[in-house]
């Protein structure tokens, strides 16, 4: 503690030089911008409407603040950001497809690659990587994402959802009637599908008996109440040296001593997963035998380590390492909340769930192929349509490394009565893509757009062809060259849910719909939720035995 205002005043020195700085060019641009964009007015300086955006509730069906700016401003506007900026929000398909597709111009946000880094630390995972950088971790790792991989790791998949339809069934016991919660459960079979598939590893979350640390840091780490902050992201935009300081003060200060010592812990059991993996494939050339031999990391290591592969085409132990935590962030929220919606929507829909459990049954097998399910034309479209009505992404992030112009489809007027049918950014401006509102657009989807409608992947409107995502057309998954690169992953996963878990169960909602919230987090995350103080990221439902 004697430490503590050495620390200290250099901090606040460089805060009020920062916020100095910062005050100078938001009077610069409010006297030179050139960007006529409408927008509700901002309520305040240090936030902007980023409070609002990163944590927000909406009763279930009801419109959140970005759909009320659309219908209000328009598919293209501005809302405030930190520190007197503004940031553009957009779901004009010309500018969408311009971003994705100009991915040298316009990279992941400074702040999100600051967030990530707090975990990942020296290394770089292909979701913050830029540039040269992320063509070389692509070009490795594709291999890892394709059909082949994905039908062998099918059988994993089956294996833990039908260890969880098991756990499930011992819940309810001889009643053949109980009470889970869709959100907590499936989302512990997606880390343990994420660790055996990512790197054959048994994080044991569906076995809560088998305690594991990796597992209990990464639940610290992301299910603590500090992502909930729009602080974190305001403290992740200041300068590096800033934010180290803060870090040093809140350690000294026992602030942050949990979340230092979840991040060291994940840092420690990445690391030594990274040289076991090594050594094995160094001494045998196979991690083992089976699938341990085709996880994504072995099969990450083995491209890497290839005398085929020159040494400049090769990714740094930092990288590979970055890796792991990567898949767990990406491979685990993501699908078990889209798996989550979709058990919501079919307690929502009786007959599709009647028709959907018909379907499956058709197949005489418990374990299908990869190929067989994506056979099965109902449940191809169901989850089609989760994915498209409930992307658990809900806004893509944007910077322009250098001055652009977007064209736009649908062109604004100002305040002036001028009609502007492109916007002229500048070095340093943030983008965000509402990818939701591109998924659910009416002007490309039809009118019934905000509807859940499986069948509507039966004749798509021509406009849907414009949007440029990795997937069926959608934004759930982003697209062009910085597209997620798990989508097959995930798409297959959520179809061996819903199979095993509609062969064992019917589903109805535990409470009333008009009890349901969608919480909004970090900007991009949406999950359903409990009205109850404090809010309960819960989707209670009543399962019965079949």
């Amino acid at each position: 503690m004697q430490y503590l205002p050495k620390l200290v005043a250099p901090v606040l020195i460089g805060i009020v030089a920062y916020f100095l700085l910062k005050i100078a060019q938001w009077l610069h641009s409010r006297l030179t911008s050139s960007l006529p964009l409408p927008g509700p007015p901002s309520p305040g300086w240090l936030f902007g409407h980023q409070k609002e955006i990163w944590s927000n509730t909406t009763s279930l069906g009801e419109p959140n603040s970005t759909d009320g700016w659309h219908e209000q401003y328009g598919s293209t506007f501005k809302a405030g950001g930190f520190f007197g900026g503004y940031r553009i929000y957009t779901k004009d398909i010309k500018a969408v497809q311009h971003i994705i597709r100009n991915s040298d111009t316009y990279h992941k946000p400074p702040v999100m690659r600051n967030l990530l880094n707090m975990i990942l630390r020296d290394g770089t995972g292909i979701i913050v990587a830029e540039g040269a950088q992320h063509k070389l971790q692509r070009k490795i790792m594709n291999p890892a994402f394709g059909n082949p991989q994905i039908r062998d790791f099918t059988k994993t998949f089956f294996e833990q959802i039908y260890k969880l339809r098991d756990i499930w069934k011992a819940q309810i016991g001889t009643k053949d009637v109980g009470e889970v919660d869709a959100v907590q459960w499936l989302s512990k079979a997606t880390v343990d599908i994420i660790g055996l598939t990512g790197f054959n590893y048994h994080l044991n979350a569906l076995n809560d008996g088998q305690k594991n640390e990796l597992n209990e840091a990464f639940g610290i780490l992301f299910h603590s109440g500090a992502w909930d902050s729009p602080w974190m992201p305001l403290i992740a935009a200041l300068p590096q040296t800033i934010q180290d300081n803060i870090k040093r003060i809140a350690l000294a200060l026992g602030l942050n001593a949990t979340m230092k010592s979840s991040i060291d812990c994940i840092q420690r059991s990445c690391r030594q997963l990274l040289m076991e993996n090594k050594a094995h494939l160094a001494a045998t050339g196979e991690k083992d035998v089976g699938l341990g031999s085709r996880d994504l990391l072995s099969l990450l290591l083995k491209a890497n380590m290839s005398s085929e592969t020159p040494a400049e085409e090769r990714m740094c132990d930092a990288d590979v390492m970055a890796q792991i935590p990567t898949f767990l962030i990406a491979g685990n929220d993501t699908t078990s909340l889209a798996a989550t919606w979709g058990l919501l929507e079919l307690c929502l829909h009786e007959d599709m769930q009647i028709k959907l459990r018909e379907e499956i049954f058709s197949l005489p097998t418990e374990t299908p192929s990869m190929d067989e399910l994506n056979g099965l034309p109902f449940l191809d479209m169901f989850v089609r349509e989760t994915l498209r009505l409930h992307s658990p992404i809900t806004i893509i992030n944007r910077v322009a490394i250098q001055d652009d112009i977007i064209p736009l489809a649908n062109p604004f007027t100002d305040c002036e009565g001028i009609v502007h049918d492109e916007i002229h950014v500048r070095k340093g401006q943030i983008i965000s893509l509402t990818s939701h509102q591109v998924n659910t657009d009416k002007s490309s989807w039809g009118p019934h757009a905000q509807e859940f409608r499986p069948n509507r992947w039966l004749h798509l409107p021509e406009s849907v062809r414009a949007i440029p995502g990795s997937y069926s057309n959608m934004m759930t998954f982003g697209g062009g060259p910085n597209g997620c690169v798990g989508w097959r992953f995930t798409s297959i996963e959520l179809k061996v849910f819903m199979f095993v878990l509609l062969r064992s169960f019917h589903f109805e909602l535990a409470v009333p719909k008009d009890e349901l919230l969608v919480l909004r987090m970090a900007s991009i995350w949406q999950r359903p939720s409990l009205k109850v103080e404090p809010l309960q990221t819960r989707l209670p439902l009543v399962i019965r035995s079949l």
